[in-house]
């Protein structure tokens, strides 16, 4: 038992406290405020508080629990909404309200609730740790494997069928010394990832239905990407199209740090979309981490690591999963506030110079790995997309630089698109992808042989339209060749038919492979027939009045049901072009 002889807003410090380890969780005065132990020095011990500081003093005891901070992992997960140290905040707000009242606790999962165990072994199946036992109808969409915890492996001695909560024992393991029971709840460290057997190389997409994602800056399964871009560029619309779009799955999304208006739109959105592949809410595959700019900082901190532990635990059941922490900056500028008053020597700009470690190991944990397990086939993914929020803009401040170092997918978001009404706001021409060239055969199995040739197609067009557009500004269009002019028409036709998407139409909020191929063959093959005409003596004005190109650019509002109408317009596109003869003839 130590006692408090410094306080200094959500970081105090305690005396009396030698027989404690780094990381472990604190009990702080008689309000039982919860704490982590972040620095030891002989008997002192700096701990970051997690609730509001305020009204505590000097010589209050503090308690140490000789555990580290944990999350609760059992059935009942899905669908939850929690603070950044894992407290469900439904069950807060019917414990004390509104407003959370300090040193409120409650189970992350229900602990009397009765779960439907099936078991898949049985007794005298010899397991070791990561082996599925039995399974749980979490809900609809969801089925809860039930894993042999880490550590723990050899003889299944007793395993039972019926009804349990996540706390009774559902089987008996015994190694030969000694006898394990077994039950549906597991608890893990936060900052310790969970182990695999093996990382693979990324070979699949996470296919997400945003055009310009998928096409030009592909992410893969496994894969880590920045969203990086300057306030009201559309980061968090992008980030919640990705979350409820995209064919992970499960999503973990991690509001930290960001406005409670976000996290608000999440809440209302979530459980009235319908997920195209599952017919049901989408909230029956998501966990919500919710830790707002108004919620204590230092929990923004924890935040991270819950939601990245959360979606490590549904990988090793063989779950692809895509996590989304917007933003890390503020995570960032939790881990600067708590430096400063650790009295760190600063880094750059005030951030500690432990930045990009911290950054890479939290990044370090996604991939797409082979799971612990006899079943050596089982594979699962943790996809990571980190929002980052440089002020002003300016990427050349510490986080974006640090974050760009580790992620392979940059998807740079432009305030001069946004301003342009012009979303998703990804800059074509700062962005990449270096899952590209590895995803390429995939793409040619999966989606046509010639998707890869298009998309490099429609790359060349944005990036001479950028050359031509500084020569369009100083002398006008009519200044350009007539194969210029036509350059500029296709390089229009794919910023505003094909990566202008609309996160808010019914329609266009999402495009499978399928229709975005049949709609770059479209504008791509409309390019090489206009410049074949134009070839032929066809003047640009002909080309450019031809009826079909009201029809492309309608293309993106067919149905997913009514996709055969682009191959229509396709082949009508063909004939008027084919059709089109020189003024005179």
């Amino acid at each position: 038992m130590g006692k408090i002889i410094k306080i200094s807003g959500p970081l105090i410090v305690a005396d009396g406290m030698e027989n404690v380890k780094m990381f472990d969780v604190v009990r702080v005065s008689d309000k039982g405020l919860i704490g982590e132990v972040i620095e030891l020095r002989g008997d002192k011990a700096s701990i970051q508080v997690y609730e509001e500081t305020s009204m505590l003093g000097t010589g209050e005891p503090v308690e140490s629990t000789e555990e580290p901070l944990s999350v609760e992992l059992a059935p009942g997960l899905m669908g939850g909404i929690y603070d950044g140290i894992q407290r469900p905040l439904e069950k807060l707000y019917d414990i004390s309200g509104a407003r959370i009242d300090r040193g409120v606790t409650a189970h992350a999962v229900d602990v009397t609730k009765k779960w439907a165990f099936k078991p898949t072994l049985k007794k005298g199946d010899t397991v070791t740790s990561g082996d599925v036992i039995g399974t749980v109808e979490e809900n609809e969409v969801v089925t809860h494997r039930i894993m042999v915890p880490y550590g723990v492996s050899g003889k299944i001695e007793k395993i039972e069928s019926g009804s349990f909560n996540v706390e009774q024992t559902i089987a008996v393991i015994n190694d030969g010394k000694k006898k394990h029971d077994v039950c549906m709840l597991q608890r893990w460290p936060v900052r310790r990832g969970r182990p695999y057997k093996e990382k693979l190389a990324p070979t699949e997409p996470l296919v997400t239905g945003q055009r310009v994602v998928d096409t030009l800056f592909p992410i893969a399964r496994g894969g880590v990407a920045a969203v990086p871009g300057p306030f009201g560029s559309g980061k968090t619309v992008l980030q919640h199209a990705l979350a409820k779009w995209s064919d992970a799955d499960i999503i973990v999304y991690v509001g930290c740090g960001e406005r409670g208006n976000e996290m608000t739109d999440v809440l209302n959105e979530f459980p009235e979309l319908i997920d195209p592949k599952t017919n049901q809410p989408l909230m029956k595959r998501t966990v919500l981490i919710a830790n707002t700019s108004d919620m204590p900082v230092a929990a923004r901190e924890a935040s991270i690591y819950t939601g990245i532990t959360i979606a490590e635990y549904y990988r090793d059941m063989g779950y692809s999963v895509a996590i989304m922490a917007d933003s890390t900056s503020r995570w960032a500028e939790a881990l600067r506030e708590m430096s400063g008053r650790l009295q760190e020597m600063p880094g750059e700009e005030g951030y500690p110079a432990y930045l990009s470690s911290r950054l890479a190991e939290f990044y370090e944990r996604a991939g797409s790995v082979k799971i612990l397990g006899s079943d050596k086939t089982r594979v699962g993914s943790v996809t990571a997309i980190g929002a980052v929020s440089p002020p002003g803009g300016d990427m050349s401040e510490p986080v974006s630089q640090a974050t760009l170092r580790i992620v392979k997918v940059y998807w740079g978001l432009s305030s001069a698109l946004a301003y342009k009404r012009h979303f998703p706001a990804i800059d074509w021409l700062v962005s990449y992808s270096l899952y590209g060239d590895r995803l390429a055969e995939w793409f040619t199995k999966n989606v046509d042989e010639k998707f890869n040739a298009y998309r490099t197609e429609i790359s060349k067009l944005l990036q001479e339209e950028a050359k031509l557009d500084e020569i369009v500004r100083l002398v006008g269009m009519d200044a350009l060749s007539p194969r210029d002019r036509l350059t500029m028409e296709a390089a229009k036709s794919v910023r505003e038919d094909y990566l202008h998407q609309n996160s808010f139409h019914e329609v266009d909020t999402y495009t499978s492979l399928k229709k975005q191929f049949k709609m770059l063959k479209l504008i791509v093959d409309w390019h090489t027939q206009a410049e074949r005409a134009l070839d032929r003596g066809v003047s640009v004005e002909q080309i450019l009045s031809a009826p079909c190109r009201e029809r492309i650019g309608r293309a993106k509002y067919v149905p997913e049901s009514e996709i055969a109408e682009l191959d229509r317009i396709h082949e009508e596109m063909l004939d008027s072009y084919a059709g089109l003869k020189k003024e005179g003839e």
